[in-house]
Parts: structure tokens; C-alpha cells; sequence
């Protein structure tokens, strides 16, 4: 106590002349309308200039939830949309009887926990497993495009064989038309990946769009992956064809997981033809 009276003693002129120069501003501010306007102006500024601020650090942790959210919500979303009897669907609970709406494909949210690029055999890693009806051999996809085909399943998580993975082979074809071949990657770019096996009657352009074909249980007919980057011709045939990817396969953070619900049953079928 003895040094802030202290500290008040020897200071009290410049004080004094705080105090004085404060009531000055403020009897400025009361009798001048112009000189008013512009106080609350600059109040505001910097008020807001905070509040600003204060909002972009909560937006900032907040993030992470709303890109769950968002996931989710595309993943209900594209559940509404192939369902072919929309009218007898609730808005407030997704139905998902496949044999009551004719619904052949469900998507399943989920967040990718671990992702691998650079290696010649590259995996991703899912928190969803088989308590979520989450099982091996099911395509894997987000907004911008195919991401791999799930592996290993756990109860709670799944393993992703990655389009950049020198095993993979996913049927691919141009978007317009019906000519299609296998997608594989030559472990080189990871931004890129080849077209292989398209018949050289199928006219192609650099920046032409390939999608999904459709040709198995896994994927859905026109899910984007990329566009012609460049390619060769060769003896009557395309030597390669290099597709750029939508995807940028570094940064894969929410992903849908499609199940077929024809699959087993097509699959039963092809194996007894098979057979025969």
C-alpha cells in the first residue's frame, strides 16, 4: 500500500494531467456532434476489428465439427438421391430398405484418420468398421471423386486399398461415351494416374473428363476421377494416357463409403454362369 501511495505522490502532476486531458475529450466529444460521430466510428472499428478476430478463433476449432457435419449431411444426401420413391421417404429419418424404396447403393461418413501417397503400395485408414456395415470390397469416395476400395475391416475401422496403390484397377470411362478401360497408377505422380486398355477407336482429347464405368459391383456409374492430361499413340494403339486427378490425394480428410445392395446377388449370379 505504502508504495502505490508513493507512486501516486511522485507522478500526481502527470496524473493530474491524464485526468484532465480524458475530461477534455469526453466534454469535446458531448458538445460536438462531428467530433462525436467519428468516437463512436472508431469504437466501432476496433470493437468490430475484435469481435472479428474473436469469431475466426472459434471458427477455427469449431472446423473440425463442421466438416464432420458437412460429411455426413453429403453422405445423407446421396443416400435421398438414390432412392428412386423419394415421395415415400421421411425427411427426418433416412430409410434405408432397399427392397421397400428400390434404393441399390447406401453411403456411409467417415473420416479419414491416417493416409499414405508416397509409397508404391499406399493406404488409407477410415474410422468406420463393421458396426458402422462397413465391409471389405466397398468403394470409397468424396466430393471431388473416388478415393480407394476398403480392405481390412475392424468393428471400428477400415483399412482403404488408394487409387495410388500399384495393385489397384478400377474401371474407368470417358464421360461421354460408353468406351472404358482399367484406371491403375504407375507410381510416379500422385496427382496423376493412367488410363489402360481403352480401344484406340475411342477418340480422346486432352481435357477430356473420365469417370466411373460402372462395370462392377463397386462403384457407381459416373463418379468423377479426373481429365486427359496427356497421352501417346503407338502401333494402333494408346500407349499411355495419363489422367489428372480432381482428387488431391495428399489432403483427404471426409470420405463416403458406398455399399451395393445388388452386389452379392449379382456376384451369386456371374459365379453361376461361371460354373456352368
Amino acid at each position: 500500500m505504502q508504495q502505490i501511495i508513493s507512486f501516486l505522490y511522485k507522478n500526481k502532476l502527470f496524473i493530474l494531467f491524464l485526468l484532465l486531458e480524458v475530461l477534455a475529450v469526453l466534454f469535446t466529444i458531448q458538445s460536438h456532434s462531428f467530433h462525436k460521430s467519428k468516437f463512436v466510428n472508431s469504437a466501432n472499428f476496433i470493437s468490430g476489428g475484435i469481435y472479428d478476430r474473436v469469431n475466426n478463433f472459434k471458427e477455427f476449432f469449431l472446423l473440425k465439427k463442421e466438416n464432420q457435419r458437412l460429411s455426413e449431411e453429403n453422405a445423407y444426401l446421396r443416400n435421398l438421391l438414390a432412392i428412386e420413391n423419394k415421395d415415400s421417404v421421411s425427411t427426418d429419418v433416412l430409410v434405408l430398405d432397399s427392397l421397400k424404396y428400390n434404393q441399390k447403393y447406401s453411403y456411409t461418413a467417415a473420416k479419414v484418420i491416417n493416409n499414405n501417397y508416397r509409397k508404391n503400395n499406399n493406404y488409407l485408414t477410415i474410422d468406420r468398421g463393421s458396426n458402422s456395415g462397413v465391409e471389405p470390397d466397398l468403394g470409397v469416395i468424396n466430393s471431388k471423386g473416388i478415393v480407394g476400395i476398403t480392405k481390412s475391416v475392424s468393428n471400428n475401422y477400415a483399412t482403404v486399398l488408394s487409387i495410388l496403390n500399384v495393385n489397384s484397377r478400377i474401371n474407368a470411362k470417358l464421360l461421354n461415351s460408353d468406351y472404358f478401360g482399367s484406371l491403375s497408377w504407375d507410381n510416379e505422380d500422385y496427382n496423376v494416374v493412367q488410363l489402360q486398355d481403352l480401344p484406340v477407336q475411342a477418340s480422346i482429347y486432352v481435357g477430356d473428363t473420365i469417370v466411373t464405368g460402372g462395370k462392377s459391383t463397386i462403384f457407381p456409374e459416373g463418379i468423377p476421377i479426373g481429365t486427359i492430361r496427356d497421352f501417346k499413340t503407338l502401333n494402333n494403339r494408346y500407349e499411355y494416357i495419363n489422367i489428372g486427378l480432381f482428387n488431391d490425394m495428399s489432403s483427404i480428410g471426409y470420405v463416403q463409403v458406398i455399399k451395393n445392395f445388388d452386389k452379392l446377388e449379382i456376384q451369386n449370379l456371374e459365379e453361376k454362369s461361371t460354373n456352368e
